[in-house]
């Protein structure tokens, strides 16, 4: 008799840890041959809440790490990426991605990486501005962190659609909550792996796997979702979550990119999820003696 194969059950990515899915449903993933490859956590509205409340809970502590710190853990997970290569390659060609191609995406992605770590300590110092006030102040205007970002990952890339939107979220100080590709997820919850054993704090970034028809409702609705960003191309879906989006006034960025393309990654990626704080502060002027007037 033939052995039948134990199929890894990919778990979802919750404030650092790995939990199965909360309604305990799953469902199969299978390749070109219709053969079963995996199974996949079928996430509910209860799961994408834990994973809010996680994100949440990190955001104060990641957005108040110094710029370099943020740079240094950006790279770390390069690094992590890089030395689980063979796994990730491995991966995708189980789900009919050609060898060539799925190594391209890897290098890709791992050099994105690098790419918004060398922006963490530097897009404040682009996009702020000292403003010219008709008044004795000093007028400032900084980029600070939305805040909890959801996102639906593009459906057709394994990893690199993924970890693109991932990196300028959280090189800007955000958290996040992400629904990895249906068809293509295996690399997002290895990518969770490598998350997990670097030196990012639990609960910055969260990544669930399921149906948008089931969760696009809730990541566009949740009244502590400060942002969603978007990367398919469906009209309806696309309506839905500019209707949910104003029952908070939520922002929302349709990011329908080809990842591929060096242009589609940029510090505006960044700015996309930042706030811009003004501050005023009076000019005090000193005349002879000390004397303030």
């Amino acid at each position: 008799m033939s052995r039948l194969p134990v199929l890894k059950t990919y778990k979802i990515f919750i404030g650092g840890q790995f939990p199965r899915t909360e309604s305990g449903r799953y469902y199969s993933l299978l390749n070109k041959k219709k053969e079963s490859i995996a199974n996949m956590c079928l996430c509910s509205r209860k799961d994408f809440r834990n994973a809010v409340v996680a994100a949440r809970a990190a955001q104060p502590g990641w957005s108040g790490k110094s710029a370099f710190n943020r740079s240094q853990i950006l790279y770390r997970i390069a690094e992590m990426l890089e030395g689980r290569k063979a796994q990730f390659l491995e991966e995708m060609q189980l789900q009919g991605i050609d060898s060539k191609k799925a190594e391209q995406e890897i290098n890709t992605a791992t050099d994105r990486l690098v790419y918004y770590a060398g922006w963490c300590d530097k897009f404040q110092q682009l996009f702020s501005a000292v403003n010219p006030v008709a008044s004795s102040h000093f007028n400032f205007s900084v980029p600070e962190p939305t805040g909890v970002v959801s996102m639906v990952a593009d459906a057709n890339s394994a990893l690199l659609g993924l970890v693109s939107i991932i990196a300028p979220a959280i090189a800007g100080g955000n958290t996040c909550v992400v629904l990895a590709s249906e068809k293509l997820p295996l690399c997002a919850i290895t990518f969770a792996e490598v998350l997990a054993t670097s030196d990012l704090p639990g609960g910055v970034v969260n990544i669930l796997t399921g149906t948008s028809a089931e969760l696009l409702t809730h990541f566009s609705s949740h009244m502590d979702v400060n942002a969603i960003a978007y990367c398919g191309n469906n009209k309806e879906e696309l309506k839905l979550i500019g209707e949910n989006c104003s029952l908070n006034v939520k922002r929302f960025f349709h990011w329908n990119k080809d990842w591929n393309k060096d242009e589609n990654q940029n510090p505006y990626l960044i700015m996309d999820l930042q706030e811009i704080k003004t501050t005023w502060h009076p000019i005090e002027n000193i005349g002879i003696g000390g004397a303030k007037y």
